[in-house]
């Protein structure tokens, strides 16, 4: 077991894991606009780490902490195994997916399948914990496909949280494993907080989050009257200036707000010791380009980075000419 000694993470409001999405250069972006929001990794597999590139998967900026790393997988011993990774990497927190609808990873035991197989997420789950000492936690659905009953969560959760699990992320939407694409599951099944609020008023022991269809901090903040914390996550990407008050208004921080061009300044620093390295820009500003959302010149912005950093030997030039877009 590692001596690494674990750092509290306060999880009152988290950036959700969302593949394709929340690389290393998007959550240098978010950690810009919020210094406490935990930030959680793109799903990782275990085959990729165990058999991949596994510094390429693991990397991160050491600016991005409080960090998670998302696993996905259902063998305890190599999950064991990818935990001690992600802990050696100096991760703060592994999270188990058992949320994700994909038929492409539940044919590998991955996501939302786990849901219907309680006592093997358990297993997982001690097999972790024994292996880090950092926290290990579940994202979950309320259910999947028939499973309606709040029974079937509740069941699920109390059979996980006796291997030691004590924190659990839900998704407060079933899945369907067959029919629904991964995009019409996080649309169509109806958001049921209720079920999270039940849950979290008869096990008040667990460290509850609640996940799904949450856009505003007014929201988070009744949310919380009830719930241990929220997770935001296509609202943050597509308005991800919604992160530059979580900390005055969520934490209670009293540090002033940056203005959109601090950000964008800040982060155009970060584009230039990250071109140094070969990055191509594309990579790190398409999570950008909803910054200036509402505000005039946003459009322009948006197309200049759209049409020009896939470009050959593109480079600051071009968020020099998207910031005078709104800077006028």
């Amino acid at each position: 077991m590692s001596a690494f000694s674990p750092r509290p993470i306060n999880r009152r409001f988290c950036a959700a894991p969302m593949m394709s999405w929340s690389d290393t250069h998007c959550r240098y972006f978010w950690r810009l606009l919020s210094k406490n929001a935990p930030l959680y990794s793109e799903m990782v597999t275990t085959g990729a780490l165990i058999h991949g590139d596994r510094e390429r998967f693991l990397y991160y900026h050491p600016a991005e902490h409080p960090l998670a790393l998302q696993l996905g997988g259902s063998n305890p011993k190599e999950l064991a195994e990818c935990a001690r990774m992600a802990e050696d990497a100096g991760y703060d927190e592994v999270n188990l997916n058992c949320g994700c609808p994909s038929e492409r990873v539940q044919n590998n035991m991955i996501g939302a399948c786990l849901m219907t197989e309680p006592g093997l997420v358990a297993e997982c789950v001690a097999a972790m914990k024994a292996a880090v000492q950092i926290p290990v936690t579940v994202k979950n659905r309320i259910g999947v496909d028939d499973m309606d009953d709040y029974d079937g969560l509740r069941q699920f959760v109390d059979t996980v949280a006796s291997a030691g699990c004590e924190t659990f992320i839900v998704h407060a939407r079933k899945a369907w494993l067959k029919g629904l694409s991964p995009k019409e599951n996080r649309d169509i099944p109806p958001l049921q907080y209720d079920k999270v609020i039940q849950l979290k008023r008869e096990r008040p022991d667990l460290e509850i989050v609640i996940n799904g269809g949450i856009t505003t901090l007014e929201q988070c903040q009744t949310l919380l009257e009830d719930l241990d914390g929220v997770m935001v996550g296509r609202e943050a990407y597509a308005n991800p200036y919604l992160l530059s008050q979580v900390d005055q208004q969520l934490y209670g921080c009293e540090s002033e707000i940056s203005t959109r061009l601090e950000v964008l300044d800040a982060f155009t620093e970060y584009v230039t010791s990250e071109l140094a390295r070969d990055v191509p820009l594309k990579y790190m500003t398409r999570h950008i380009l909803g910054l200036f959302q509402g505000v005039p010149g946003a459009r322009q912005f948006r197309r200049t980075i759209s049409e020009h950093t896939h470009k050959p030997g593109a480079g600051l030039e071009v968020l020099a000419a998207a910031r005078r877009a709104v800077a006028a």
